[in-house]
């Protein structure tokens, strides 16, 4: 059955599969809607970075005049700005800001030494840029199996990757949520492997009161405009607390250059601009506010979601401070679930329908359908509800009323 319905995944077609999996068959059809009701309709976005900024434009605009009025646009005072406020932020020595998420996870891998023949352990639940720095190093990504609860790395499956060629090890804190550190990191440090944090989507979460990117090796992260922490563009960073690994990058990010035009190592056009620095730079001091109300619309969908059949909701550690990033439940019949939300209005999207391991791209690692049961159960069933902090208690419990008759048992005349 797992074959049918992750081959139904690969080709874009899962709901055939889910049905042979769970055996529920639910509502099936557009729900139709009368013209009084869908005037009714209050519509929510998935996302809403318009309301995000309204009450900080004149700050942001300030801010990028300043970088106007220097003229300092690629590097600059600008950056190394920003890159000591988020080092401090991240509790770390060190920030080196570069040009998008997919940059931070190169270079980190790049100043590491990683190269052609070494191999690097991630998961195969996560955007592809995870495996697509490590495969742009010349190294071989490696996949371990998620968590079914927190559905992040699960430490069980590092023995059965673990080979002598492997020299990192790449946890992702999906969804806000940081892996399960401890444990990954004592596998790593009894073998001498370094670990590289993919910390895109966890900006400010915490595992047992440390800040996403300061455990392990180093720690990347991406400021894509709907992150936590979004630019007005690309752009990204690394923080650690090596200063060796951070002039690494240093150079790499800028043509390996130490001085101008005195190149030691073939690096690449990585920087951060002016620009985007000065933007982060101000969003940073709303941080903290803005994943605390995160975490309240979180609660406030936990309490209003509960006992809905049908319905598996994020599992938040205790341990662990979750950033929700995402706020990604589980139904069985997607399809037609996300079909019904649509038609009320709610937006909605799927992180991720395709792992990474079934992705056309990397079909010459030879990973079949039911390689990694936990992460392709989870693409056939995950659907991201709105999450941003500016949604309200309304908008909320429209999501919630829309989410409740989708699940319903069907009505019989």
């Amino acid at each position: 059955m797992w074959s049918d319905l992750v081959c139904g995944i690969a080709e874009g077609s899962c709901l055939e599969g889910l049905r042979l999996v769970t055996g529920v068959r639910m509502r099936s059809g557009k729900p139709r809607l009368s013209a009084h009701f869908r005037s009714k309709v209050m519509k929510v976005p998935f996302l809403d970075l318009q309301a995000h900024h309204a009450s900080r434009r004149g700050e942001l605009a300030d801010a990028i005049n300043q970088v106007v009025d220097a003229a300092a646009f690629a590097g600059g005072p600008f950056v190394s700005g920003f890159e000591a406020d988020f080092a401090g932020y991240c509790e770390t020595r060190h920030a080196v800001g570069v040009g998008s998420g997919t940059d931070a996870l190169w270079l980190a891998l790049l100043a590491l030494g990683i190269g052609p023949g070494d191999e690097v352990i991630t998961v195969p639940m996560t955007f592809i840029a995870t495996a697509e720095a490590i495969s742009r190093t010349g190294a071989r990504p490696v996949f371990v199996d998620i968590e079914d609860l927190t559905y992040t790395m699960d430490p069980a499956g590092l023995e059965r990757a673990v080979t002598p060629r492997t020299k990192a090890i790449i946890p992702v804190h999906l969804f806000g949520q940081m892996a399960d550190m401890e444990p990954i990191l004592e596998f790593a440090r009894a073998r001498g492997i370094a670990v590289v944090e993919d910390a895109a989507q966890a900006h400010g979460a915490r595992y047992h009161d440390q800040r996403a990117g300061s455990l392990g090796t180093a720690g990347c992260f991406s400021f894509y405009p709907g992150k936590n922490l979004g630019a007005f563009g690309e752009a990204g960073a690394v923080v650690t607390q090596d200063a060796e690994i951070a002039e690494r990058i240093r150079v790499l990010r800028d043509h390996g250059q130490v001085r101008k035009y005195d190149h030691a190592a073939l690096g690449w056009n990585c920087r951060m601009d002016g620009i985007q620095a000065a933007v982060l730079k101000v969003k940073l001091r709303h941080l903290e506010h803005s994943n605390e109300q995160r975490w309240k619309h979180a609660a406030h969908y936990a309490r209003a979601l509960a006992g809905i059949p049908h319905l598996v909701l994020p599992f938040a550690d205790p341990q662990r401070s979750h950033a929700y990033h995402i706020y990604a439940i589980r139904v069985s019949d997607r399809n037609t679930f996300m079909q019904h939300l649509e038609s009320r209005g709610i937006g909605c999207n799927i992180h991720y329908p395709i792992p990474v391991h079934l992705q056309k791209a990397y079909v010459s690692l030879g990973h079949r359908c039911g390689s990694f049961p936990v992460a392709e159960r989870c693409a056939a069933e995950f659907v991201s509800l709105p999450m941003y902090p500016e949604l309200t208690s309304r908008q909320i419990d429209a999501v919630v009323e829309a989410v409740a008759e989708a699940l319903s048992p069907p009505v019989h005349p």
